[in-house]
């Protein structure tokens, strides 16, 4: 397992969450919800948070479809993460994030929050559940997890293909 912070991003059209992991890569916790689409202080302020926490990487959930393909969700994803692979002095990786929003729900609803108070965590349990199924993955496996974000690649019909 590499050792260093690392930052878990789910993206959405309104709100990004944040994450954030342990030095040691064991535990993914809650950032905080950034609004989407401030002419560029979206990246900005993950820029900031990569930067405070001395982020050795960045993990971007990849939205497929159930049944792996692309959709609209996943095109802007891509985007999202290609921007922030160019801002970043970190690398980007794209983590496969089916159904996270849906158990990121489920959390909240076992937690005891009524379904009003979830939107402003949503985003931010979402990405602290994208960025703990990377870590596990890559504590499993002793690889990073995922595909490293390389925008000068033509976009391939599978977004998780490795070069």
């Amino acid at each position: 397992m590499r050792h260093g912070v690392r930052v878990g991003v789910d993206v959405g059209t309104a709100r990004i969450g944040v994450a954030r992991s342990d030095a040691h890569g064991m535990l993914a916790t809650p950032v905080e919800t950034v609004t989407r689409g401030q002419a560029g202080a979206d990246i900005a302020r993950i820029l900031a948070v990569v930067s405070e926490l001395e982020a050795m990487e960045v993990i971007v959930g990849l939205p497929l479809a159930l049944s792996g393909r692309t959709t609209a969700s996943t095109t802007d994803a891509i985007g999202f993460a290609e921007e922030l692979h160019r801002a970043l002095p970190v690398p980007v990786r794209l983590v496969d994030e089916r159904l996270s929003t849906v158990a990121a729900q489920s959390v909240l609803r076992a937690s005891g929050r009524k379904a009003r108070t979830h939107r402003p965590v949503i985003d931010q349990v979402a990405a602290t559940i994208i960025l703990q199924h990377a870590l596990d993955t890559e504590r499993a496996s002793g690889k990073p997890p995922g595909t490293p974000v390389d925008p000068t690649r033509e976009p391939s019909a599978d977004p998780l293909e490795r070069p």
